[in-house]
Parts: structure tokens; sequence; C-alpha cells
């Protein structure tokens, strides 16, 4: 049975803890808020949450801000790269010291409204991950266009069954980290894990979430990303799935709206 993207208000009577991990490089601009948002939505979706934001090697006053707001709440939790490692590096450095029972992870640029959770931690019920997509997506044309390219590829070649690989909000249940922490340390981290998960045969939803114009700053994309991460994507699909034996490969079952 599909799922239905507008049921709504189900999420708080469930006992849900969250490890909430936020990558951030040179986000001096957006920070506070995307804590502060981020502590507004878990404290009423959830009975304990965690933020954890990991700093990617910033060289602005992105790890001085994120300090003040540890000071403030306990929940915030600040990990500090030395140097700029990457966005990959940085998830997989925030899942690994995460403690609750579910992670998501999101962006420091608050493109998303973190109240969108509430319709997606109740699929974490009966599935494995839940994906968000992106709805009416306010990022340049130019960008839309590279990301409907590049996730027509991923299908094409990895067999990925989400319509938008790369959006910035996704849960999954902690004790899966060993079957999907991705190695990567780039931006081709959403595609490998949903690529992990599809070998394992988990379960994945989607759900449609609201998308809102960067807060400040600047995109951490750019042009240069490309090349790089379809260098990734094809070198992963040549040593993970052209010459892996069908027999070993399991079906991804998905539910969308």
């Amino acid at each position: 049975m599909p799922v239905d993207s507008k049921t709504r208000g189900c999420s708080t009577h469930l006992d849900y803890q969250l490890s909430l991990v936020i990558p951030a490089f040179n986000e001096e601009v957006t920070i506070r808020q995307a804590i502060r948002e981020a502590e507004t939505a878990l404290t009423e979706l959830t009975s304990r949450f965690e933020i954890i934001v990991v700093d990617d090697g910033s060289k602005d006053g992105t790890a001085a801000i994120v300090e003040l707001e540890e000071q403030r709440n306990p929940d915030v939790r600040l990990l500090s790269l030395a140097n700029n490692a990457g966005y990959g590096a940085a998830l997989r450095t925030g899942f690994q010291v995460a403690t609750c029972d579910l992670v998501a992870f999101t962006d420091a640029d608050c493109q998303f409204d973190l109240g969108e959770l509430e319709r997606m931690l109740p699929l974490t019920q009966t599935h494995d991950m839940v994906c968000g997509y992106r709805i009416d997506r306010q990022d340049p044309a130019r960008r839309r266009f590279l990301s409907w390219g590049y996730n027509k590829l991923a299908r094409w070649l990895l067999g990925s069954p989400v319509r938008d690989i790369d959006c910035a909000l996704k849960i999954f249940h902690r004790r899966l980290l060993p079957v999907i922490s991705p190695q990567c340390d780039n931006f081709f981290v959403n595609t490998e894990m949903l690529s992990r998960a599809c070998r394992a045969g988990l379960s994945v939803a989607e759900r449609g979430v609201q998308h809102r114009s960067r807060a400040g700053g600047s995109s951490k994309v750019s042009l240069r990303d490309i090349p790089k991460t379809m260098c990734t994507l094809l070198s992963y699909w040549w040593s993970h799935h052209l010459f892996s034996e069908r027999a070993e490969r399991k079906p991804l079952k998905s539910k969308g709206d």
C-alpha cells in the first residue's frame, strides 16, 4: 500500500530517540540557525536527541559558534576535523559517535524545515531507511538539471530506486551502520549508502519534503566536484556492480508517495 505523504501528527506518540548529524564547512552564517531549528523540531518529536555538528576543517567562526551552543545545550556536540576531509568523511565521523537508536543527517544551510521529520519518523517503524525528496526545489536551474541527470545515471548504473539520491534529509537505524556506513570522503556519500542498502536488501521509504533557499552563505558544491563525483560513481559501479554475481544482489524494497 502506498505511503501517504500527507499523514501527519502520529510521530509524537512514539518514543523516538534520534542522533542528528550536521556536517559544516565554513557555515558561520547559518550554523546557529541550523542548531536552533533542529532543537525546536527534535524537542517536539523525540523523547531523546543529540545534535552532532562535525566541523569539517572550517576556516571561519563555525566551530566557535558551535562551542557556544554546546555550552548552552548539553544535547549539542561538536566534533572538529583538523583539515577539510570532505562531506562523506564528516558524515562518517558523526555517524561513528552517534548514540541514539535512529540516526539522521541534514546540511547546515537550513534548506529543510526539520519539522518535516514528523512525517518521516513513523516510516522508521516499518523501513530500514527513510529518504526525503525535494519538493519545489529552490536551487539554481543548472544545479537542478545536473542533479536530474546524475539521478538518472545512478539509477541506471546502480539500480537505485529513489528519485532524489542527494536529498540531505535521511534517517536510518543505527544498528545498520556496519552495513551502510560510507567509505568515500566526498559528495558520493548518499549514492554509496543507498547502493549498500540495495545490495543488503534493506527496505527504503521515500517522503516528499519542502525545500527552501539557503539561509545564507554559499553552496559548498562547485563545478569542480562534478567530475570527481562522476569518477567515483563509475569506479564504484565498475568495482562493486559490474563484476558482481547476480546471486549476491537482493532487490531493494521501496515505497514512495
